[in-house]
């Protein structure tokens, strides 16, 4: 095999940038970076996502023709 192949590997911190988490990771990259969103600020993982629609689509459905004539 081939010797001195590999890259090398080194221990650096994520900064969250929304709430200034900091995280350990390993990866080939030599200097701590910034992130945007961690698992401690993401709505989908603190539970307070907000509902982007107003209603579902088969209650919009029924709104628009409740007034429609049954055959």
């Amino acid at each position: 095999m081939k010797k001195n192949i590999h890259p090398k590997i080194f221990s650096v911190q994520a900064i969250c940038s929304s709430c200034n988490n900091v995280i350990s990771i390993v990866t080939t990259i030599k200097k701590n970076f910034s992130i945007e969103i961690c698992n401690k600020c993401h709505p989908f993982y603190t539970g307070k996502q907000r509902s982007i629609g107003k209603g579902s689509r088969i209650s919009r459905f029924k709104k628009q023709f409740r007034n429609t004539i049954k055959i």
